[in-house]
């Protein structure tokens, strides 16, 4: 059984992902010896262990991790393909006549056409005949419905006592549009059954599974059953900070190092309390997401690192005690599909996508139904532990998840600056949809999905809510000392690693923590040369945990794994692009795919210095330019003397040695950084070289020497760089990694086995890693 318990989606319904591949790094010149390969070096076949082991390697430490880029089981859909489902130039908004939609009676043949109920609980049925003792559970609360609806995998006698079983034959027979939109082998199925309850007046719908074990088989003692506007105050996180827009509610629940499924992994680090609250009226919380004790939603990420072959099953607690609280406009938090109650004026919202994978289905419904609550002056809660859930797992879908951690940030920052002005509610649901299939965060098919479950919706009586003014295009009340509640969450007991965390962070962590600290504000440009489909997410997961962020250029733009176009000959043009984009940075460093950077040796670096490896002789070297000069050297230089000659006085530069012959001074320029106070000379440099065609090799140290003496670069920081071309294209040698010095060049990995060596020799610098192998 997987962790959350999903079937994969009928992939005769998912539409077919293609990568494109970057072309190969077109070399300059000949150049000096020592630099006729640069940039030239392979990285290949990283294998799904790969993406596994540094997911792992990533979160382990509770700190920022970033996204990577999924198979065809994408949560966000990246690949494009040539088909109309991902071609955004043949995505047309549906038409459709909100006011001539023809009610769907329940049939003759519906066996429970007659019955009625308010409250129901939806699962997926089971995949064994025997239903569960959980499920039994859930089936025996009072005043409560059980909806099980089944998949391609349920068993034909599956029957429960007290439980409706919405077979396939009768899913067919019930005359929803949707039902043509979803596969047969998946939980997100439960859209129909969504649909059946609410045509059998629902006015209260628990979406669960059937692991969920109802704490004293009550749902209204955490719940919030009826709601009435006013009646009631609730805590609610501040909107002081208006660069927050997502929040980890497990924190205000007491476990500050555990995260929820869906919660973008940059933002998993952030483990402080609240400074403050402040309260709303209640009354408009419409969809409650409440908490598990035992296993909670958690992320491969977590389940992974978190538990080691040896460790019982989990049993996390969760405050009971702490209060429910609410999310303002402008700020989102992941909601499941497991355990979350919806109002009836939400029930639009539990459509489940069905062109994304199953494990990320539910977060991006999450996400969506968020956005569109906001339209209706609705809002998201968080409560309590509700159920307890059982870790019975033996395996976990990494392929089904891994994609949840590529974009969700880009997803947030989408829907928080959307918009529209279509004048129903419906509209503007099939309005977002249809924009988010343009940008590729779902599909066409989950449009045109959208556009029969809300006809749907309207076939079986359901009444859309109004719309309300948006709270988000007000200006923001300030919140006076008056207005501040506090609430100190408890710290409750957890795991890290295998191991009981006691509030005592091990040496490990704590060296996470450490580097994280340095370069948490610092942004890590890099440059792929080649196949940069296989190697972005890689390398967004392991430097992204140290990092602010990691950018990705390669030879060409990849606009759905979020690859910019730079070249690399001329790499240093991109930068400023890149310098506005994080103008509150510390720094920025350059790396190449093909140097292996050792973090934890530059925490002595000095971050208002320039770096550059002008120490490290197989890197820098100055060329005389005579008469046995390369061609190419003669046209660099040249070059260089006419660009120097532009630079305003400040940034002139001798290029000629102590004898007054000329030369010029190369750099491998592997690996640099560039301070937050330099950043502004850079771009003024890389302005006044404008379209000469001068090489990434000669510019960086020529911009270097302008702007500042070398005396004053922190040379030191680098200067025990290790070089082994002398060794031949050997790929990766064991024998010659060191984990003492800053970086290594050049490293080609190219199979599973080569790279599980290579993480398990920098273990030796990043014990986390070892977490992986």
């Amino acid at each position: 059984m997987l962790v959350q318990n999903r079937s994969a989606p009928d992939p005769r319904l998912l539409t077919n992902h293609r990568r494109s591949t970057a072309s190969a790094v077109a070399t300059a010149g000949s150049v000096s010896k020592g630099f006729d390969d640069i940039a030239s070096w392979t990285f290949e076949n990283f294998s799904k262990i790969v993406i596994a082991g540094l997911l792992i390697a990533s979160a382990a430490a509770v700190l920022i991790l970033l996204p990577g880029i999924g198979d065809t089981a994408a949560f966000l859909c990246f690949e494009r393909s040539e088909s109309s489902h991902f071609d955004s130039s043949r995505i047309h908004l549906p038409s459709v006549n909100w006011n001539s939609i023809p009610r769907i009676a329940p049939t003759l043949s519906d066996p429970y056409s007659s019955f009625r109920a308010e409250r129901w609980i939806v699962v997926a049925a089971p995949s064994h005949s025997l239903p569960s003792a959980t499920l039994r559970r859930l089936a025996g609360i009072k005043g409560w419905q059980l909806l099980a609806v089944a998949t391609s995998r349920t068993p034909v006698d599956f029957s429960l006592k007290g439980g409706i079983i919405l077979s396939l034959d009768l899913q067919s027979r019930l005359g929803f549009r949707s039902t043509d939109y979803l596969p047969y082998d998946s939980h997100v199925r439960k859209s129909i059954g969504y649909l059946f309850a609410i045509q059998h007046g629902a006015r209260l719908i628990y979406d669960t599974d059937d692991r969920a074990d109802v704490l004293d088989g009550d749902l209204g003692r955490r719940f919030d059953l009826q709601l009435s506007a006013g009646s009631e105050i609730l805590l609610q996180y501040s909107h002081h900070d208006p660069n927050r827009t997502v929040v980890n509610p497990y924190i205000h629940f007491g476990q500050h190092s555990v995260w929820p499924r869906g919660l973008p992994l940059d933002c998993v680090s952030k483990i402080d309390r609240e400074e403050f609250y402040t309260e709303v009226y209640g009354g408009h919380q419409f969809i409650q997401q409440g908490l598990s004790d035992g296993l909670p939603d958690v992320d491969a990420v977590f389940y992974f690192t978190r538990k080691s072959s040896g460790l019982e099953a989990f049993d996390l607690r969760f405050d009971a005690d702490a209060p429910k609280v609410a999310l303002p406009q402008g700020t989102m938090v992941p909601v499941n599909s497991f355990n979350t109650l919806f109002h009836s004026q939400a029930f639009w919202a539990m459509m489940l996508p069905a062109s994304v994978s199953s494990m990320a289905s539910d977060v991006l419904r999450g996400y969506w139904a968020q956005r569109i609550l906001w339209e209706i002056g609705g809002h998201v809660a968080v409560y309590p532990p509700t159920i307890h859930r059982l870790d019975n797992a033996q395996a976990y879908p990494f392929a089904e998840e891994k994609d949840l951690h590529v974009n969700v940030g880009r997803l947030i920052d989408f829907l928080l600056s959307w918009r529209s002005n279509k004048h129903t509610l419906f509209e503007r649901i099939l309005h977002l949809s249809y924009a988010m299939a343009e940008e590729g965060f779902w599909s066409e098919l989950d449009m045109r999905f959208t556009a029969a479950w809300l006809q749907d919706l309207l076939a079986v009586g359901y009444q859309q809510p109004r719309l309300m003014s948006l709270e988000l295009d007000r200006p923001r009340a300030m919140i006076g000392h008056g207005d501040r509640k506090e609430f100190y969450p408890k710290k409750l007991p957890s795991v890290h690693l295998g191991v009981e965390e006691v509030g005592i962070v091990s040496s490990e962590i704590g060296n996470l923590i450490k580097w994280r600290k340095n370069f948490g504000n610092v942004v890590l440009v890099m440059h792929c040369s080649r196949q940069v489909d296989r190697t972005a997410l890689e390398w967004r997961l392991l430097y992204g945990r140290v990092f602010k962020t990691v950018i990705i250029l390669s030879e060409e733009r990849n606009v759905d794994l979020m690859v910019e176009r730079g070249q690399l000959s001329h790499a240093y043009k991109y930068l400023p692009k890149i310098f506005s984009r994080y103008a509150g940075a510390d720094g920025f460093i350059f790396l190449q795919d093909n140097m292996i950077l050792n973090y934890w040796n530059l925490l002595q670096a000095d971050k208002n210095k320039l770096w550059i490896t002008n120490k490290v002789p197989e890197s820098w070297i100055t060329a005389r330019i005579d008469s046995n000069s390369s061609q190419w050297l003669v046209n660099q230089a040249s070059l260089v003397k006419q660009a120097v000659s532009n630079f305003p006085a400040h940034f002139q530069t001798n290029f000629k040695d102590s004898n007054g012959e000329e030369s010029l001074t190369i750099c491998g320029s592997e690996l640099f950084y560039i301070p937050r106070r330099f950043v502004g000379d850079f771009v003024d440099l890389v302005e006044l070289i404008g379209d000469l065609d001068i090489h990434h090799m000669v510019a960086v140290p020529v911009f270097f020497m302008a702007l500042d003496s070398p005396q004053n670069f922190d040379s030191d920081s680098l200067s025990r760089t290790l070089y082994l071309k002398d060794k031949g294209e050997i790929g990766f040698n064991l024998s010659s990694y060191s984990a003492q010095v800053p970086a290594l060049y050049p490293f080609s990995i190219s199979n599973e086995s080569e790279f599980i060596k290579l993480i398990r020799v920098m273990a030796s610098g990043d014990q986390l890693l070892k977490e992986m192998v």
